[in-house]
This record gives C-alpha cells, sequence and structure tokens, in this order.
C-alpha cells in the first residue's frame, strides 16, 4: 500500500498536467482554426474538472498504479465540429497534432527542470528526492502520452491526422474502424506490442534528459 500511494504521489502530477493540457490545446487549435464548439462548451480551460473522466482520468490510473506499472490515462475528448474548421485537411491535422504536441513540449519542460534540479540543486535539499522523481515521471509520462495517442488508428489523434490526408470516401472507411477503437487499445496495453510502439518514446525521453544535463551540468 505504501508502494502505491508514493507511486500516485510521484506520477500524478506529471500525468494530470499532461492529460488537461492535451485537451486544453485540442480545443485551442480548434478555436484558432475556427470552432468554437469547445470553448462554448467550457473546455477552452486548463480546469481539470472539466476535461477528467472518471474511467479514463482516475480508475484506469490508479488501476495501472496498483499493478506496479507507470500511470497512464485520458480525458474526454474536446468536442470538435468539421463544419466550422477553415481550411478542413490543414486544420483538422493540427488541431489533432496540438495535443500530442503539447505533451512532447511538457516532457521537454520536465527534463528540463529535471536536469536543473540535479545539477544545480544540492542532494541535502529536503525536497530534492521527491522533486527529481516527479520531474523523471513527468518526462516518461508526457513522452507515452504523445506517442500513443500518434498511433495511427481510431480515436488517437494520430488516426484524425491521417485521415485529414486522405481523399472524403477514403477518410470514411477508415474512421469505420472506430468501432473497434476501445478492444484495440486494450490488446496493444496488454500485449508487448505497446512495448515495441512506444519505444521512441521512452528513447526520446531519455535522449532529452540527457542531452538537458550535458547542456546544464
Amino acid at each position: 500500500m505504501n508502494d502505491f500511494i508514493l507511486r500516485v504521489c510521484i506520477q500524478a502530477p506529471g500525468l494530470l498536467l499532461g492529460m488537461v493540457l492535451h485537451e486544453y490545446c485540442h480545443a485551442y487549435a480548434a478555436l484558432k482554426f475556427g470552432d468554437d464548439t469547445a470553448k462554448r462548451q467550457g473546455r477552452l480551460t486548463l480546469n481539470p474538472a472539466v476535461h477528467l473522466s472518471i474511467f479514463g482520468s482516475i480508475v484506469f490510473p490508479l488501476l495501472a498504479a496498483a499493478l506496479g506499472g507507470m500511470m497512464f490515462g485520458w480525458a474526454n475528448p474536446v468536442p470538435i465540429n468539421g463544419r466550422n474548421i477553415k481550411n478542413y485537411r490543414k486544420g483538422m491535422f493540427w488541431i489533432s497534432f496540438a495535443g500530442p504536441l503539447a505533451n512532447i513540449v511538457l516532457g521537454l519542460i520536465s527534463a528540463l527542470f529535471y536536469s536543473i534540479l540535479l545539477t544545480q540543486v544540492p542532494s541535502t535539499f529536503y525536497l530534492f528526492s521527491p522533486l527529481a522523481s516527479m520531474f523523471e515521471a513527468s518526462v516518461y509520462i508526457n513522452f507515452i502520452l504523445a506517442f500513443f495517442n500518434l498511433i495511427p488508428f481510431p480515436p488517437l489523434d494520430g488516426s484524425r491526422m491521417v485521415s485529414s490526408l486522405l481523399s472524403y470516401e477514403n477518410a470514411r472507411k477508415y474512421e469505420d474502424l472506430q468501432k473497434f477503437g476501445i478492444f484495440f487499445i486494450f490488446v496493444l496495453w496488454f500485449t508487448p506490442v505497446l512495448t515495441y510502439l512506444l519505444s521512441p518514446a521512452y528513447m526520446l525521453a531519455r535522449g532529452s534528459i540527457g542531452l538537458f544535463f550535458k547542456l546544464i551540468a
């Protein structure tokens, strides 16, 4: 139980911020491309209560922590009305990419602060250990969130990016795969396939920490 509580305390901040910023950036990009649906529904905010879902944002992450793994989850998707989007192909691509891009940026910022902490703050500082663990967890969690969402299978963001490049007919056929989306995600999560798909996320997380460490040390 103590390990579980410690794992939640260390990983929850990075995951929570990552999920909220992910959805906020979807809403912000949509507004910039002419669709104010998310704004009108109160989703253009960093208030976690507006974005989080009971299962995806609380139950599933806690289950992952209880099983001894890294916490992972998702928030309620931001509503998008494609009819309002200016330059639909370009708009939908960047609206879809905005969420994963936010996680990549947050992962890089976390790596920067982690490196600053390790190189500039004495290890005797009373919050050194918990802060180091939180920043490191945030790096990995946000890169994983980004690359997981970039998997090109509906309803993940990567599929919408691909769909924006297809013809209308092919896009509709491609999006029909969404009915298998939940099954696909759970198969990925509980099989070794996900480890291979997310290997670039782990590589970039380690690489960004190493790069900032060398630049700052």
